[in-house]
């Protein structure tokens, strides 16, 4: 049995809030140039030179990417042999989530829902946490903004729409989407589970690298046949017309029901946030 204090826990997510929040990962910032190379609108390209120079300077000076920096959503991988000593696993992680985002000066942007009043330290956090084999703690910091979330849709299909009904309304979903999530996006997808499971795969597929290909040779032909389908619509970056509204199409699936077809969308802005460690 391994032991790991709480405080150990708090002080790697109060980085991982800062760091997800100023440093864009590689796989986006490779997604950026390579839209800048490819991109056919001067409009469209001009966005992505604005991005890179925008990821530049947050990286460089340790300011936020955007200034929604997002509501704290955490993927935890608990060993089954790792024992959290001094306290709980949950509190950790939302006393890292107030640190971080008060030292970071990172925006607070939870608030009651019926109230609209401010937590004040962008608590509670999202936690959601697997129990895996091993005597190691893996916590995946992905802080998620608002707009492009507003723009994610869960509904239940037919089953006898198939695969075509599942292509179709991705797409839909875009095309309403508009350039309200902050294109260019990445889109998740969750097919199957249940109604709460399908937006949960939904979400943890945009934690894929960017750029990468499904392993399932069946799901990477749906987000390639998407993905045409999406850019081919010609909203392009920021929706100021182009080819490229969407980096990337990310699907995960999970046995289903009989009786339904489970469907989440999962809209990610271009501050496609993402950190993580293991301990």
């Amino acid at each position: 049995m391994r032991e790991i204090n709480v405080k150990e826990i708090t002080e790697a997510v109060k980085n991982l809030c800062m760091n997800a929040n100023y440093d864009l990962s590689d796989d986006v910032m490779t997604a950026f140039r390579r839209g800048l190379e490819t991109e056919e609108s001067p409009a469209g390209r001009g966005v992505f030179e604005a991005l890179i120079e925008n990821a530049e300077i947050a990286r460089e000076e340790r300011i936020p990417i955007c200034q929604d920096t997002g509501f704290a959503v955490f993927f935890v991988e608990l060993g089954q042999d790792v024992h959290i000593e001094s306290g709980l696993l949950t509190d950790a992680i939302n006393e890292g989530v107030r640190q971080g985002y008060g030292e970071g000066y990172l925006r607070k942007s939870i608030c009651d829902p019926f109230t609209r009043k401010n937590t004040g330290d962008n608590t509670p956090a999202v936690i959601n946490i697997s129990l895996v084999s091993g005597d190691r703690l893996k916590i995946i910091a992905a802080p998620k903004g608002g707009g492009s979330t507003n723009m994610s849709r869960v509904t239940m299909l037919k089953p006898a729409d198939g695969i075509e009904g599942i292509k179709n309304y991705v797409v839909q979903r875009a095309i309403e989407a508009g350039p309200n999530p902050c294109p260019p996006v990445i889109i998740g997808v969750g097919i199957g589970g249940t109604l709460e499971l399908a937006s949960l795969i939904a979400k943890k597929a945009l934690l894929r690298p960017l750029g990468t290909t499904n392993p399932d040779p069946q799901l990477a032909e749906i987000e390639g046949d998407i993905l045409k389908r999406v850019n081919d619509t010609g909203m392009g970056p920021q929706g100021f017309g182009g080819r490229i509204y969407a980096m990337g199409v990310h699907i995960e699936k999970f046995p289903c029901h009989i009786a339904s077809l489970p469907l989440a969308v999962n809209i990610c802005c271009h501050a496609s946030r993402h950190k993580e460690i293991i301990l």
